[in-house]
């Protein structure tokens, strides 16, 4: 016999009440026990007990709305999903919904039985996935806590034993010391994981829910917004899980310079033609090349992955219709580099971390990014022997000059 799923409908309108009761009952195979109140206040009391599985709450709930409902359950430590219930289709709901901390939305008037139970299934999963990340997050921290004290009970003994071990205790406070820098970096990765994998997975959740609602020809071109938004999404996670993979290869020396010989102006031209998929409405990129000849001799795998890395940095930060200025150039036994963008830049305070691993500027908060970027083309650059300078200026823009010798 399938577990009971206790659902809890937050609603101000006992009709809406009776048609859901009625929807879930047309559900097949499966064992939901629905409750309800139309009371925004009762409605917290409830959540607050925890005994149902998943939220159902409708947008509009008198003077308050559902909106509101979902951030203080979530503030005030709910863990089970919240599903909000709306009675219009459209992107800002949506958006606002998933902001709020909602895991799908639903039209109340198109509303079936499939729809729901896909609906209140995936949202159960999602949240069981979140909860592992919170529980390997808080195990995490217990770990660190515990050698922290384990840290601190050696360097006591040591202290009470003899002072003229002064050398060895300078080397465990060291080893604290980077003990403590660990687990302000875990904190930030999970914290910056966390919330750059929750929004593409919010929109692949959505638009996989959105498009099981279109179903003739006529719909197509809805169809295809959100498998759009699908591919954009799982493009982003890819570009995610490829940062961490290169600063961890990285951080493991698995990451070798060797190089080879190629014509560097043909090559650059191939990386801007490639990062064209990657700008924004009307940005366009202007490649230039100076020197006598362009034959080098350098690493193209570490090369192509900073000059794309740069290149992406620029329409990122950049506004629509602007323009990027891609140059190389070979000079005596050196080869220069520079992207300069027309973007925000970087404000002054944040120029002396800029190249910290997960460190983002406070100009970008609305612009996605996990802050590894820089960091790996810094790592890379380095590795086949060179340098990477800037100069930036809040409003104006950045440019990024990257020096490499010629083998």
């Amino acid at each position: 016999m399938l577990d009971k799923i206790r659902i809890l409908l937050v609603d101000d309108d006992e009709d809406d009440f009776i048609i859901t009761r009625d929807i879930i009952d047309d559900i097949p195979g499966r064992n939901y026990v629905l409750e309800w109140t139309g009371s925004f206040n009762e409605a917290l009391e409830i959540i607050a007990r925890r005994h149902h599985d998943i939220y159902l709450v409708d947008y509009r709930l008198g003077a308050r709305d559902g909106l509101e409902l979902i951030k203080e359950a979530i503030r005030q430590q709910s863990k089970a999903p919240f599903i909000l219930l709306t009675g219009q289709s459209d992107r800002e709901t949506d958006e606002k919904a998933m902001r709020a901390g909602a895991l799908d939305y639903l039209v109340k008037g198109t509303l079936n039985p499939n729809e729901l139970e896909r609906s209140i299934r995936y949202s159960i999963e999602h949240a069981k996935s979140l909860a592992v990340i919170q529980r390997l997050n808080a195990e995490l921290e217990q770990r660190v806590k515990e050698r922290t004290q384990e840290l601190g009970a050696a360097i006591r003994k040591l202290e009470q034993t003899n002072r003229s071990l002064y050398e060895a205790d300078q080397e465990v406070r060291k080893a604290l010391q980077k003990e403590k820098e660990l687990h302000e970096l875990k904190s930030r990765f999970v914290t910056i994981a966390s919330h750059e994998f929750r929004t593409p997975l919010s929109t692949v959740l959505s638009s996989a829910s959105l498009i099981g609602k279109y179903k003739t020809a006529e719909d197509d071109d809805k169809r295809m917004k959100h498998v759009g938004r699908i591919k954009s999404a799982v493009s982003n996670l890819t570009g995610i899980l490829n940062d961490f993979l290169s600063i961890s290869r990285i951080e493991e020396g698995k990451i070798y310079n060797v190089p080879t010989a190629f014509d560097l102006e043909t090559f650059a031209a191939e990386v801007a033609e490639e990062a064209q998929g990657v700008l924004k409405l009307g940005q366009r990129i202007v490649y230039t090349h100076q020197g006598n000849g362009s034959a080098t001799v350098l690493d193209k795998q570490l090369l192509k992955n900073v000059l794309f890395n740069l290149l992406s940095n620029a329409s990122k930060y950049s506004a629509d219709h602007k323009e990027i200025r891609f140059a190389t150039a070979i000079q005596d036994d050196a080869i220069r580099v520079t992207v300069q963008d027309e973007g925000i830049g970087i404000p002054e305070a944040d120029k002396a971390h800029l190249f910290t691993p997960f460190f983002r500027a406070q100009n970008v908060t609305n612009i996605q990014g996990t802050g590894l970027g820089l960091n790996i083309v810094k790592k890379y650059v380095t590795i086949m022997g060179g340098a990477l300078d800037y100069q930036s200026e809040v409003g104006k823009g950045t440019t990024f000059t990257v020096t490499l010798p010629q083998a």
